[in-house]
C-alpha cells in the first residue's frame, strides 16, 4: 500500500514513524513545503529568553531520520491540488520549479496551520513580523540582536510568551491586545488580570482593550495606529492566532465552520481513503461533545499516532481532548484544561466557578507556596467542566489531573473525595485539589437553587 502524507510538522512525523514502526513494507511518501520537519514552535520563546541556546535543538527528528525508517521524504515540495475522487495530488518542487501528479491508496492530511494575518494595513511592512515557523523564528531571533523597542500585537500563549522573554533580555516591550482580555481562550478574568499584573511588575507596558487598525514603518521604526492611541516600536511581532491550512480539502471533504476539517473517532475524514491529524483537524472536545479547533502539538502527536494505528483497520479510537495546556511566566505556572467559566456558559451550560487560594503544604514546613485555584462544573450534575491553577510552585501535573477528572466525567464529589497521597513534603492530608472539591461543594450546599 502506498501511503502519501502531506505536511511533516507533528502529526505529520508521528503519522510516517507509527506505520513504519508495525508495517515497514508499507510504501510511505512524504510532502513539505519547507526544508525541515517536526519544529518545535514553543521553542521560539525559550530561545529568545535564552534558555535554550540554539533553534536547531527544537527540532526532535529530521528527514534523515525518517528516510532511515523507510519514508521517501520529499522537502520543499508543495502539494498544490488534491483529488480524492482519482486519488492524486499534484506536487510542485520548490528547488527547480517541476510539477508532477503522483497516485496513493491512503491520503494522510497534516497540513497544519497558518498565521492568522489580520487584515490591517502595512502587516507586511519590513519591521512587522510574523511568528510561527522556524523561518518566522530566525528572523525574529535576528531581529532581536539589534532591536530594542519590541511591540508585541496579540495577547494569546504565544504573545505572553514572547513579551516574557523580550522583557528578560533588556527589551523595552509593549503589548497590545484588543477584543478579549489575555488569555481569554485559557483561563476566566481574574486570571487574566493577574497574568497581566505579573507582565507589568516586569515592565511590559500593556496596552489592553486597544485593536491595532494600522501599521506605518520606516528604516527604523515601526509606528502602530490602534483605535486609542499611535504606538511606536522598532519591531512589531504579531500573533494573533491561528487557522486550520485546509485550502487543499475544500470542495472535497467536509469542513468544519472554521475550516478545519472533521473526522470521526479513527482520524477519518469524509473519504474513507482520506485520514487527517494536527492543527488542520478539529478535536472531538469532551466538555462539549463537539468538534472543537485546539491547535496544539499534544493532540497533533496523539492524533498522528491514531492514524498510524487505524490507516490499515479500524483499531482504536480517539478518547477526545481536553485541550489542557500550561504556560512559564516569570518563575510561575498557569495551567488550565476544559472551559473556563465564560465560554461554559457560551455553550448553555448551568455553570459555576469555586475559588480557593490555598499552600500547597502545610505551613510547618521550611517553605510552602500559595496556589490560585478554580475549578469550572455544571450545577445540576456537578460534573467538572474545567480547571485553571497559578502559582510559582510547579502546578502543571495537577491540570493534568483535572484532565482525566473531566474525561471521566468525574463530579465535584469524586475530586473531594477520591484518594491522593500525604506527606508534608507535598501536600496537606487533604490535598489542595481535594480542598478545591470541598469548596466547591460546599458552595453549592449554600447557593440558592
Amino acid at each position: 500500500m502506498k501511503v502519501v502524507i502531506i505536511g511533516c510538522t507533528h502529526a505529520g512525523t508521528s503519522v510516517a514513524r507509527q506505520i513504519l514502526k508495525t508495517h515497514p513494507d508499507t510504501e510511505v511518501a512524504i510532502y513539505e513545503r519547507n526544508n525541515n520537519i517536526s519544529f518545535l514552535s514553543c521553542g521560539i520563546s525559550l530561545y529568545l529568553g535564552g534558555t535554550v541556546k540554539s533553534l536547531a535543538e527544537m527540532f526532535y527528528a529530521t528527514p534523515a531520520d525518517l528516510e532511515k525508517l523507510g519514508a521517501q521524504i520529499h522537502t520543499q515540495h508543495d502539494v498544490y491540488r488534491i483529488d480524492v475522487a482519482q486519488k492524486q495530488i499534484w506536487v510542485e518542487d520548490l528547488n527547480n520549479n517541476r510539477k508532477f501528479v503522483t497516485q496513493y491508496d491512503k491520503l494522510v492530511l497534516t497540513t497544519g496551520s497558518v498565521a492568522v494575518i489580520p487584515p490591517i494595513q502595512g502587516v507586511s511592512l519590513p519591521n512587522v513580523l510574523i511568528c510561527k515557523d522556524y523561518a518566522d523564528a530566525t528572523q525574529i531571533a535576528a531581529t532581536a540582536q539589534t532591536k530594542k523597542h519590541i511591540a508585541i500585537v496579540g495577547g494569546g500563549y504565544i504573545g505572553v510568551e514572547l513579551a516574557e522573554s523580550y522583557s528578560n533580555t533588556e527589551h523595552e516591550v509593549t503589548m497590545i491586545n484588543g477584543l478579549h482580555p489575555l488569555l481569554s481562550h485559557y483561563v476566566d478574568t481574574d486570571f487574566s488580570t493577574a497574568v497581566a499584573a505579573d507582565l507589568t511588575a516586569h515592565g511590559v507596558n500593556l496596552k489592553l482593550n486597544e485593536t491595532a487598525l494600522k501599521f506605518d514603518s520606516d528604516a527604523q521604526h515601526v509606528y502602530i495606529q490602534t483605535d486609542r492611541a499611535e504606538h511606536q516600536a522598532d519591531l512589531a511581532v504579531v500573533c494573533v492566532g491561528f487557522r486550520p491550512q485546509t485550502d487543499l480539502a475544500v470542495g472535497q471533504l467536509q469542513l468544519n465552520a472554521d475550516g478545519s476539517l472533521h473526522v470521526d473517532r479513527y482520524m477519518r475524514t469524509s473519504d474513507p481513503d482520506v485520514y487527517a491529524a494536527g492543527d488542520a483537524v478539529a478535536v472531538h472536545f469532551n466538555p462539549t461533545q463537539e468538534d472543537a479547533y485546539a491547535p496544539l502539538a499534544t493532540n497533533a502527536v496523539r492524533q498522528g499516532l491514531l492514524v498510524g494505528m487505524n490507516i490499515f483497520k479500524p483499531t482504536l479510537a480517539d478518547i477526545g481532548t481536553q485541550a489542557t495546556s500550561a504556560l512559564h511566566l516569570y518563575g510561575k505556572t498557569l495551567a488550565s484544561t476544559g472551559l473556563t467559566l465564560a465560554r461554559a456558559k457560551q455553550h448553555g451550560f448551568d455553570a459555576a466557578v469555586a475559588k480557593l487560594t490555598d499552600n500547597y503544604r502545610p505551613e510547618f514546613m521550611p517553605t510552602t507556596t500559595p496556589i490560585d485555584m478554580r475549578l469550572i462544573y455544571e450545577r445540576k450534575t456537578h460534573r467538572i467542566l474545567g480547571g485553571q491553577l497559578y502559582s510559582a510552585y510547579d502546578v502543571a501535573q495537577s491540570a493534568n489531573l483535572l484532565s482525566v477528572c473531566i474525561q471521566n466525567k468525574n463530579t465535584i464529589e469524586q475530586l473531594a473525595f477520591v484518594d491522593m497521597l500525604f506527606s508534608p513534603y507535598y501536600d496537606r492530608p487533604f490535598n489542595y485539589l481535594n480542598q478545591l472539591g470541598l469548596t466547591a461543594l460546599e458552595q453549592e450546599a449554600t447557593a440558592k437553587p
